[in-house]
């Protein structure tokens, strides 16, 4: 009996082999995302030990770590406003080994104000995990302004235009964009002075050297309560609860003014799905944890779970926010 064998042709040789190696290739990507993480996770903190973001980050890779069942460790890669470490994240292997413990608003700023010293993009150098946790901001003056809402405040800066003294924590800083920010929505001129901090911004605040500022939520609340200076609204779309009474911007009759500083974790562009998935389900939990949720709002943030896609389209949704502020204000740091 003779078996007859059918000759294959160069093209469809070509076809299979090409589906074979994907098939592979598959079949491999999964295997290695089922045994993710088999040796020790980096997550890396462009910033000081000490710091928000560095807290943060030691407290979510301790509880990585349990969930995981490998050790999550952290490295400060400090320099360029955090742009050093987030761009050796953006280089690393994308295997879910590396990770960054990004302060989005600030990678954002940096990756809009000063693109030739930031070696990544922001939008797509990054596969992001999720946004875990965001800083609210709040309006604050000097007791002796008059102006004891967000509306009297607008009115006092448009009879006084270029007079009215905003500090802010430096240029570039999430605070003085958002005062740009604010200056272009409600109409008004305002004199930005800028710091070397938030700190010295907030002494001379008090002291009636500057007459307002916008300061994060959890750097304002203790002068607020002890009333050596004045809230007059907060840049999210919620009420916060560490400062009652305060009206919201909107509230206040700044509608769409909302402004807050978002914290997330973030793998290399190219890390699989299975394995950013992996990361994203044990953050949602975690983050659902009453000590975790008490731990970031120790450093004034509020524990946020995202889901990648989300945390994607708001990181993109940032860098486009304050690329306008940048360029409508002609803003450059020297």
């Amino acid at each position: 009996m003779k078996i007859a064998f059918k000759k294959i042709s160069g093209q469809r040789r070509v076809l299979l082999s090409t589906l074979a190696a994907l098939s592979l290739s598959c079949l491999l990507t999964t295997a290695l995302a089922q045994t993710y993480p088999s040796r020790v996770v980096k997550l890396v903190v462009p910033y000081p030990p000490g710091g928000a973001t560095d807290v943060i980050g030691r407290v979510l890779a301790q509880k990585l770590s349990l969930s995981l069942g490998q050790q999550v460790i952290v490295e400060n890669r400090a320099g360029a406003g955090g742009s050093l470490g987030a761009g050796v994240v953006a280089a690393a292997v994308p295997d879910g080994y590396t990770l960054l413990m990004g302060a989005l608003t600030s990678h954002s700023i940096n990756a809009a104000l000063m693109p030739q010293q930031v070696t990544f993009d922001i939008k797509k150098s990054f596969a992001p995990i999720s946004i875990v946790g965001t800083v609210p901001l709040v309006f604050v003056v000097n007791p002796a302004v008059k102006a004891n809402t967000l509306s009297e405040l607008i009115a006092l800066a448009k009879a006084n235009p270029g007079k009215l003294a905003f500090a802010s924590a430096g240029n570039g800083s999430p605070q003085h964009l958002a005062s740009e920010m604010f200056k272009r929505m409600a109409g008004v001129e305002v004199l930005h002075v800028p710091y070397r901090g938030s700190g010295p911004a907030m002494t001379d605040l008090m002291a009636g050297q500057v007459q307002a500022m916008i300061e994060t939520a959890p750097a304002a609340q203790a002068f607020v309560k002890a009333g050596t200076v004045r809230a007059l609204a907060t840049t999210t779309a919620s009420p916060v609860a560490s400062l009652p009474g305060v009206p919201t911007a909107a509230q206040a009759g700044l509608s769409g003014f909302e402004v807050s500083s978002m914290f997330g974790i973030l793998a290399p562009a190219g890390t699989s799905d299975e394995i950013v998935n992996r990361l994203s389900s044990a953050l949602k939990k975690i983050l659902q944890e009453p000590e975790v949720v008490a731990s970031l709002l120790a450093q004034g943030a509020v524990a946020t779970y995202t889901t990648p896609q989300v945390a994607s389209r708001a990181i993109a949704a940032e860098y486009g926010k304050w690329s306008q502020v940048i360029r409508e204000g002609n803003i450059k740091v020297e």
